[in-house]
């Protein structure tokens, strides 16, 4: 790639990482799996702490699951643009041959030679502000989930938090209901999962959404960073260029001038003596003339032959 700073497969070992995380937090889960289900589902006397955690945990595998559809998709992205450099460097005239037609890098590649066909000037600036706002809304949804995570965990205690003042309420009203300490208990447990759940779920999930802004960033700088150093010096027509080039076809038009000058004296040095060599001609045929006529009369005279009116 040279000059081109593409982190390669920068995309893939994302990927790879989050492969890695949910095989240790699966191992964690296993290895814990008594306390989780303590916390988590034993002696829980409503289903609000189940609600609220699977509220999150689903937030967090949609999440992750559209943040796993845009690696793959940079991943493709990567592999056109570098495959579109090596050929670019190649030679070839259509160097995205055999490319995905709406990557980044061959529709940006179109554009640029269309501008350049319909003589338009080329503005970098408006192409790149135009390819960072349309990647930017790839990541809506997982921008909106990380806003909201924490959140989700903040309405949970809450909830929870009113749940035991519920049953430290009825525990006032009647010192001797069991219930209300329980209800207290199962409050404060609720808080204490929902918490926990939105916590780690936050920072996984902030983890990756933050690598998922370091992988857009990469491919759209490579992509600016090929169009500045190989598409702009082929479709950018500079006017130092333009000046040099009118200049020499100024220089041709002078000679192509002298060239016919030149041509036109010649072929007035031809007339002339053409001109010339007519009027030697002339000359010669005059006694010519004069001789026909005399053998004319003679025949004329020998033969006895009418003489002409």
């Amino acid at each position: 790639m040279g000059s081109i700073q593409l982190r390669r497969n920068f995309s893939r070992n994302i990927l790879i990482r989050m492969v890695i995380m949910s095989t240790l937090v699966a191992g964690l889960i296993v290895w814990k799996f008594d306390f989780i289900n303590q916390v988590y589902f034993r002696d829980q006397l409503t289903s609000t702490g189940l609600i609220i955690n699977g509220t999150i945990v689903g937030l967090f595998f949609i999440g992750i699951l559209r943040m796993i559809l845009i690696f793959i998709h940079y991943v493709r992205e990567e592999n056109a643009l570098i495959r579109f450099v090596r050929n670019l460097r190649e030679g070839m005239e259509e160097p995205y041959a055999q490319l995905p037609k709406k990557s980044i890098i061959v529709m940006r590649y179109r554009i640029m030679e269309g501008l350049f066909k319909a003589n338009c000037p080329v503005n970098h600036g408006s192409l790149a502000s135009t390819l960072l706002a349309n990647e930017s809304t790839r990541n809506s949804l997982p921008k909106f989930i990380n806003n909201i995570l924490i959140l989700t965990g903040v309405f949970g205690t809450i909830v929870s938090l009113s749940i035991a003042l519920i049953g430290a309420s009825d525990l006032l009203e009647n010192a001797i209901n069991v219930g209300g300490m329980g209800m207290v208990v199962h409050g404060m447990s609720t808080a204490l999962s929902t918490t926990i759940t939105a916590i780690v779920c936050y920072v996984i999930f902030g983890y990756f959404h933050l690598k998922l802004t370091d992988v857009q960033t990469n491919l759209v700088s490579a992509v600016e960073q090929v169009t500045v150093n190989e598409l702009i010096p082929r479709f950018h027509v500079h006017t130092d260029s333009v000046l040099y080039e009118f200049t020499g076809l100024i220089r041709s038009m002078q000679g192509l001038v002298n060239q016919m000058g030149q041509s036109q004296q010649a072929v007035q040095e031809m007339e002339e003596h053409m001109l010339t060599t007519l009027d030697g001609f002339a000359e010669q045929s005059k006694p010519h003339t004069r001789d026909m006529a005399d053998i004319k009369h003679i025949l004329i005279r020998g033969f006895r032959l009418r003489q002409p009116e």
